[in-house]
């Protein structure tokens, strides 16, 4: 890809001294980024494709920081000790606030692992993922974009598939208050904070998230699964007499048949 900017050309080098810094790192696109919950990573055949690109959407407009939060949370199971870059517009920055280095020790990541890159506007946002998922070495690479994202056509997200394909590099893009939209997405999720579980002294519980499976390129959707967080395990489960969801994913077709009449499927 030719250079656009010194900003990408800084971007590359810095990637590059992060994934040194964590030893040799494989390019095999093979594998699963796991849960490590056994009943989600089995109905996925192993988890979510390693090398593959995955969508998430918040399930209503106040649970953009779940859906951040569980991508985060996926992204420190990635294999590897190459650094997570996390790429964002500065105006999803503004609407959902900045990263805090100690909470993503508290959950059990390593803040120095964590690359954070906010660019102006969409445009550079696109470039820099291009960019970003190209050099070999990174855990994975989330991208955070704020509402529609025209220039993320079939075209650009081919590009970003075949980038992400041929690096061995999982990325996890972050659609905050948008609609899903046709893609070449490997899968497509949406996500909501479900209520935690109080524990000693009634304080507050692990982060917990409902989620559905919208779209599988693979096979059926229409999953539906509740994880919680362990920080110490670094891994999803289920807390204690929690009822778990139906993970059974349903046939596509009779998934579609149950939308509302004039709603559209993407």
């Amino acid at each position: 890809m030719r250079e656009s900017s010194p900003s990408l050309a800084g971007l590359r080098k810095r990637i590059a001294r992060l994934a040194a810094d964590g030893g040799p790192v494989s390019r095999s696109a093979e594998g699963w980024l796991a849960s490590g919950d056994a009943g989600f990573d089995t109905a996925l055949g192993g988890g979510l494709a390693i090398g593959r690109v995955h969508e998430f959407f918040a399930a209503d407009a106040l649970d953009a920081t779940s859906a951040a939060a569980f991508a985060a949370l996926l992204a420190l199971r990635a294999p590897g000790k190459g650094p997570l870059i996390w790429l964002r517009t500065a105006d999803a920055a503004n609407r959902t606030g900045h990263i805090y280095a100690p909470g993503i020790a508290e959950l059990g990541g390593d803040p120095d692992q964590l690359l954070i890159v906010e660019t102006p506007d969409p445009k550079m946002l696109l470039a820099c993922a291009n960019d970003a998922i190209r050099c070999a070495g990174s855990a994975a690479v989330i991208v955070e974009s704020w509402g529609k994202f025209p220039l993320l056509d079939l075209t650009a997200g081919r590009r970003l598939t075949l980038g992400a394909r041929d690096a061995g590099t999982t990325l996890l893009m972050l659609r905050l208050n948008a609609a899903p939209a046709p893609s070449v997405a490997e899968t497509r999720w949406s996500v909501g904070g479900a209520s935690s579980h109080a524990i000693e002294a009634n304080a507050p519980g692990a982060p917990a998230f409902d989620l559905e499976l919208l779209r599988w390129r693979a096979g059926p959707a229409g999953g539906r699964w509740r994880l919680d967080w362990n920080h110490d395990d670094k891994s999803f489960g289920h807390a204690l007499g929690e009822p778990t969801l139906s993970g059974a994913l349903l046939p596509l077709a009779a998934r579609r048949a149950a939308l509302p009449h004039g709603a559209a499927a993407a």
